[in-house]
């Protein structure tokens, strides 16, 4: 690939009848991870399907929630009640072992936002399970304004904790504005698109696109060449190149260490993931699906599958 920006575009996820649908970038096919970046969905703005999802589980990765509209209850296993609200970034750690559940508040007409996964490295993946909260400092350039969800950039630093080095950033451009900035030539980046368009290195980007392009320079140029403003989420961090196995809330290293998970969920959850007080809805807790019948999962690298 070199240091061109590819494009990755969204696939359609429905996430249930009824419920929100997203547009999905990572995984796919032609890329696995952006840094330790391994799951982007974006969604809305959408009125009327709001979301309820009962506890679940999580392992071996870490969860970023971030809102442009909306705002959704969180409650975690750790003991941890919080909402999530725009400008306001939520970091929780899986570790070994986790549940939560996420269910918008009747403030939310408009749910709007991004729902992002990390990848914990072998060292750190049984980690204890966490929770960060910030609400971040709005960066402003001329034309230009950034707030730094995790890493450093244009000289900000954000006091969120990762296993990994990390950068992500919202940044809005306002029509016709161009922003050259330093980055961390040691990074890969990852641009995703939220509203209207904006050209990364030269690159069109359209709603929902992702733009990727490997490590190895110091300096993204983004422009809007609209006369709308535009808006998008920068993500990045030192290439990932371990293997891991992704499957449904779980990333694991092998076929049978999912088999294991998905088993210790559905069977017996609170040893590894605890339990989620407070959650009111039906059902109590959502069950992991059935594994592929006859067939192993294979690990994911880097470049894909």
């Amino acid at each position: 690939m070199g240091n061109a920006v590819r494009v990755i575009e969204p696939r359609e996820v429905p996430l249930g009848v009824g419920a929100l649908s997203v547009r999905r970038t990572l995984p796919s096919r032609e890329r696995s991870f952006v840094g330790a970046w391994c799951f982007a969905d974006h969604y809305g703005p959408e009125t009327g399907a709001g979301m309820d999802v009962a506890p679940h589980p999580h392992a071996g990765l870490q969860t970023v929630s971030w809102l442009f509209s909306g705002e959704i209850e969180h409650r975690d296993s750790g003991g941890v009640r919080a909402l999530v609200r725009p400008g306001e970034v939520n970091l929780m750690t899986a570790g070994a072992g986790i549940a939560h559940s996420e269910v918008s508040t009747a403030a939310s007409r408009t749910l709007h936002g991004v729902q992002l996964w990390v990848v914990l490295p072998e060292a750190g993946r049984d980690t204890d399970r966490a929770f960060q909260h910030h609400v971040p400092a709005v960066l402003s350039e001329r034309g230009v304004r950034a707030r730094v969800l995790v890493g450093s950039l244009g000289g900000v630093t954000s006091p969120i904790r990762s296993e990994t080095p990390l950068l992500g950033a919202e940044i809005t451009l306002d029509p016709g504005a161009a922003w050259e900035l330093p980055v961390d030539p040691t990074f890969e980046h990852g641009v995703l698109i939220d509203t209207g368009l904006v050209d990364a290195d030269g690159v069109r980007l359209a709603r929902g696109a992702l733009g990727v392009r490997d490590a190895g320079i110091g300096l993204l140029r983004l422009s809007n060449p609209t006369n709308a403003a535009a808006r998008l989420m920068l993500l990045g961090g030192t290439p990932f190149d371990e293997g891991v196995v992704m499957w449904w809330n779980f990333i694991g290293r092998s076929h049978e260490e999912i088999v294991r998970l998905r088993e210790e969920w559905n069977d017996a959850p609170e040893a590894r993931y605890g339990s989620v007080a407070g959650y009111r809805g039906t059902p109590a807790r959502l069950l992991a699906p059935p594994l592929p019948v006859g067939l192993r999962l294979k690990p994911r690298f880097r470049r894909g599958q």
